[in-house]
């Protein structure tokens, strides 16, 4: 079983992308509001181009590269204020720890493949914050490799991080039509759509699609696994 992340082992968020930016550059414009709001609008018009690409070519992209690309400073203080803006949005689901522990019990591998241009650090950061990190065989996010979802190699990584060959033999969970279902769906997978989140229109691509499974609660998913096994 491998998860998405975002709106999927967390609860969905409506993040202001360029307040969480502007709170990085506060921290390097404390005392100079136009320098700061500037800055801000820069880099979040570079994230925003960044993420269009992911949709359009499946670009895999980092935070640094996105700063580096508007000749922005790459800052660790400034970081951390962009990071905490996004806390709020980082929390797990109650229901996750006793669903995988569930899925263990029933002798299955569980990893996690995420479209994200957070450093690997971050996201471990938060999933053992929140208890689960060690729940996971494996765990791989984009901002590691060159593609993100719904391309077939950000797929592959993630059954080779979990050590299955077979994609028939995997079932992807995730928030989004076309990244994660379409995408898993392509690969062979088979797949569980949680349908909770409100994805942004410039990221939605119209894709017909149909999940092998509905749920509306994780806590549903080691009951759909049972029927899949008997």
């Amino acid at each position: 079983m491998i998860f998405d992340w975002g709106g999927t082992l967390t609860p969905w968020v409506t993040i202001d992308h360029l307040a969480a930016w502007r709170a990085y550059a506060d921290v390097l414009h404390p005392d100079d509001e136009s320098a700061a709001s500037t800055l801000a609008a820069t880099v979040f018009a570079a994230e925003s181009a960044a993420w269009l690409l992911v949709r359009d070519e499946h670009r895999a992209f980092t935070l640094a590269q996105v700063l580096e690309g508007v000749q922005a400073p790459f800052d660790e203080q400034a970081l951390q204020a962009f990071r905490g803006y996004w806390d709020q949005a980082t929390h797990t689901d109650p229901d996750v720890a006793p669903m995988l522990t569930g899925l263990r019990e029933r002798g299955l591998r569980t990893g996690v493949l995420s479209s994200t241009a957070w450093p690997a650090a971050w996201h471990e950061e938060v999933l053992h914050r929140d208890g689960v990190l060690d729940l996971f065989h494996a765990r791989v996010w984009s901002s590691d490799l060159e593609y993100t979802k719904p391309h077939r190699a950000a797929f592959e990584a993630a059954m080779a991080a979990v050590g299955v060959d077979d994609p028939a033999d995997c079932v992807y969970v995730g928030d989004r039509p076309y990244d994660d279902i379409s995408g898993a769906k392509a690969v062979g997978m088979r797949t569980i759509f949680v349908p909770h989140s409100d994805i942004p229109l410039a990221q939605q691509v119209p894709v017909e699609v149909t999940p092998d499974a509905v749920v509306q609660r994780l806590s549903e998913l080691p009951a759909v696994v049972d029927r899949w096994l008997t």
